[in-house]
């Protein structure tokens, strides 16, 4: 039986608004912030630990499984929990997933970034390694919240399905050393080869900011660089679009034929 809650200041109300801006809150309470009917439904399809679903009359629920505590509320109060500016009728509350890096890296093809602060491009590129068949995003310092809720939904259901750590870079090389697999830095150094004769079916790619590109430690600790071929009067990419160029040459070079 679904509750029904009128009030703006009921305190899930306010829980959801702090989920929404605060990632320290995400952290400090376990739980993160998705919003619409599609990223619920792939949410429920993937597994996701749905805790909670708010949402207005007008919208049509996927069947939800025992014990998601389900919460009906005016459109106006949709209206001040939700993240954007034009609501979706729902929104569902996850528990988090563990972060930190994991012991082993398993897989054969990873990327990671270093300083990518937008949340939509975060999630855009997480996407875009789900699609391309990447084994795993690891985020490094200074990147936005992987369940910041722009980043969830730019994510479009990847979040649910693509592996994804937050780590430092000095606890993931003895991980890449130990797996055998170099770190590509996207960027310019003196070995520096066109990403066309690279080998990216094995490895991990890393990219950083627009602004300020990779640090001089990750520079450093890169095995090899590569560079995307582009026309000599522009001088980089959009990190999705620099992550994503990079992601489909290697899947092209893994599955020729796909």
């Amino acid at each position: 039986m679904a509750e029904r809650i009128t009030s703006r200041t009921n305190p899930l109300m306010t829980h959801i608004r702090k989920l929404t801006s605060s990632r320290s809150y995400r952290e400090k309470t376990g739980e993160y912030l998705g919003d619409g009917v599609k990223l619920l439904d792939e949410a429920l399809t993937w597994k996701a630990a749905v805790t909670t679903v708010v949402y207005t009359a007008s919208v049509a629920l996927p069947a939800l499984p025992e014990g998601v505590r389900a919460v009906e509320v005016p459109e106006d109060v949709m209206k001040s929990i939700s993240p954007m500016e034009a609501p979706q009728g729902a929104l569902f509350l996850a528990r988090l997933p563990a972060a930190g890096l994991p012991e082993i890296l398993s897989g054969q093809r990873y990327l990671v970034l270093e300083g990518v602060q937008d949340p939509g491009n975060v999630g855009t590129i997480l996407r875009t390694a789900d699609a391309f068949g990447a084994d795993g995003l690891i985020l490094l310092e200074g990147c936005a919240d992987l369940y910041n809720p722009k980043t969830v939904r730019a994510s479009m259901g990847a979040v649910f399905r693509c592996p994804a750590w937050s780590g430092t870079l000095s606890a993931l090389l003895p991980l890449l050393r130990q797996a055998e697999l170099p770190l590509l830095g996207a960027a310019l150094r003196w070995d520096t080869i066109d990403a066309r004769q690279a080998d990216l079916t094995r490895g991990a790619i890393l990219i950083g900011s627009e602004g300020r590109g990779l640090s001089e430690a990750a520079l450093v600790a890169c095995d090899s660089t590569i560079r995307i071929p582009m026309q000599e009067r522009c001088e980089s990419l959009n990190a999705a679009i620099a992550a994503s160029t990079l992601l489909w040459e290697g899947y092209r070079q893994w599955a020729p034929g796909r």
